[in-house]
């Protein structure tokens, strides 16, 4: 069964909260809620959302420095859903990593049209594609390009980066690499250190920045620094 894309609503009003998870439920989606910004940004680490939905004057912690820390490692689009309307107030917004800017308030057909049109832009089951920075993948013919070079993988290191790359800022356990790249794998070697040696010689070739980075004693992640 297709995984439902997964929204996650940091709101501190609950009821446009319940609204607005209501609406999106009716629309296909799944849905998880946070009331204040550190609880958000705590789900939104722990779920890997693929949309949020943000407000700026939230408890705790506020929707700029929310956005702020969501920008640093991802590029999940993030919609700002709020009641201040001023100019200064959407360019902090945008300049704060946001990919739209929405005021109370607001049409739900509106807002459902954007959300749309921003999973559009990052769903590889719509567009067959991952990007992340110059890095292309094309799903239906597992083609890989970076900056335009065209590189030549295996299926399981083009498997790997697909998985790291459709995650961009997640860090995977070695373990975790494992069970999905190579589940029927029984373990005993270092096969994840070793095929993603193999993809850094590959995407670095040319002299290209690193994208996917060592996380000490954990794993790896994607991410473009």
């Amino acid at each position: 069964m297709e995984r439902k894309p997964l929204v996650l609503i940091v709101e501190d009003e609950k009821d446009i909260a319940r609204f607005v998870e209501l609406e999106l439920g009716a629309e296909g989606y799944s849905t998880e809620t946070a009331f204040d910004g550190v609880t958000g940004l705590s789900k939104y680490r722990e779920l890997n959302p693929d949309l949020v939905i943000l407000d700026l004057m939230l408890p705790v912690l506020d929707g700029l420095e929310v956005a702020r820390r969501i920008r640093k490692t991802s590029n999940t689009p993030i919609v700002i859903l709020t009641a201040k309307d001023s100019i200064q107030d959407r360019v902090e917004g945008l300049d704060s990593g946001a990919d739209d800017y929405l005021i109370k308030p607001f049409s739900i057909e509106e807002l459902l049209a954007r959300v749309r049109a921003h999973l559009r832009r990052v769903n590889p089951a719509v567009t067959g594609e991952v990007r992340v920075a110059d890095l292309v993948m094309n799903l239906d013919g597992r083609e890989l390009f970076r900056g335009g070079r065209r590189i030549e993988v295996s299926n399981k290191e083009f498997e790997l980066l697909e998985l790291l790359a459709r995650n961009p800022g997640k860090v995977f356990r070695r373990d975790e690499i494992e069970d999905k790249v190579w589940p029927d794998y029984q373990g005993g070697s270092n096969v994840v250190d070793v095929y993603i040696g193999y993809l850094r010689r590959k995407l670095e070739e040319k002299g290209e920045r690193r994208l996917i980075h060592t996380v000490r004693s954990i794993g790896y992640v994607l991410r473009e620094e």
